[in-house]
């Protein structure tokens, strides 16, 4: 048990600090590989949403149908599916719209301003509001992941993989703005990380407050809500960023190599 808390851990850690990554491309590469961006975001949707209906989302049903028998348990994993869904789309409408973690960057908009250029204070302001939309987006995804590596680390790897990628584009987005708007690249990277520290903050949350409930009801409804949240994240965020990055089809490739790859290591590790 302490051995998976370890790896559950890191696993948060290190999928949250990918915006961190995001931040370092933006600054040493001079254009967006759109190619790469619209297949690995297809990938990272294709493992969300196939190990969210087919292995989370079974495993949940069968944690509450034990604990709560056949009818109940069923309609609490629904309602738990939907619930999941519920708390990210709220989380979304209340962020600020200038904050929107949606909003898509390319590493050519990081161009140095001249010394003389006057910086724009909104620039900063729309950055430091996108870091703050994206600590919050990222905020439930450490619980999902935490709480997945923790029943299960293979499965917790698959999840913070996957998020870790579609962490990789909102470390450009919170750089380019801020960057733009100062100069300065230490305070573009030190913004892009922090926001990612809200996925660690979520795994010891979890960890404080839900373990010491962590029975089959509480495992149950918390794995129907992961599923519902990364299922969502996939249809709301993944795609449609993928989407807009893409040329020829590649967000669609990477989706279904995404559910393969997931598929095929469900199937080894059986």
């Amino acid at each position: 048990m302490a051995e998976n808390l370890i790896v559950a851990f890191l696993l948060t850690l290190i999928a949250g600090l990918a915006t961190g990554i995001g931040s370092v491309l933006a600054f040493l590469t001079s254009t967006t590989n759109t190619k790469f961006l619209s297949l690995t975001l297809g990938f990272s949707a294709g493992v969300m949403i196939y190990v969210s209906m087919i292995e989370i989302f079974v495993k949940a049903k069968d944690a509450l149908v034990s604990s709560m028998g056949v009818q109940l348990g069923n309609w609490l994993t629904v309602a738990g599916f939907f619930g999941g869904m519920l708390l990210i789309a709220m989380i979304d409408k209340f962020i600020p719209k200038q904050g929107n973690p949606h909003e898509l960057k390319k590493v050519e908009d990081m161009e140095k301003p001249e010394k003389s250029v006057v910086r724009d204070p909104e620039l900063l302001k729309m950055g430091t509001f996108t870091a703050l939309a994206i600590a919050i987006h990222n905020f439930p995804e450490g619980i999902a992941t935490f709480t997945s590596a923790l029943q299960d680390p293979g499965l917790g790897i698959a999840i913070a993989f996957a998020i870790a990628i579609h962490n990789i584009p909102e470390g450009i987005a919170v750089s380019v703005p801020v960057y733009f708007a100062t100069g300065d690249r230490k305070k573009a990277f030190k913004l892009s990380f922090l926001s990612g520290l809200s996925e660690p903050i979520g795994a010891l949350l979890a960890f404080l407050i839900l373990m010491p409930f962590l029975n089959d009801l509480m495992f149950g409804l918390i794995f129907s809500s992961v599923a519902g949240i990364m299922v969502f994240i996939s249809l709301d965020e993944l795609l449609p960023a993928a989407k807009r990055y893409d040329e020829a089809h590649m967000s669609i490739y990477g989706l279904i190599g995404g559910m393969a790859v997931m598929a095929l290591s469900l199937l080894l590790f059986i």
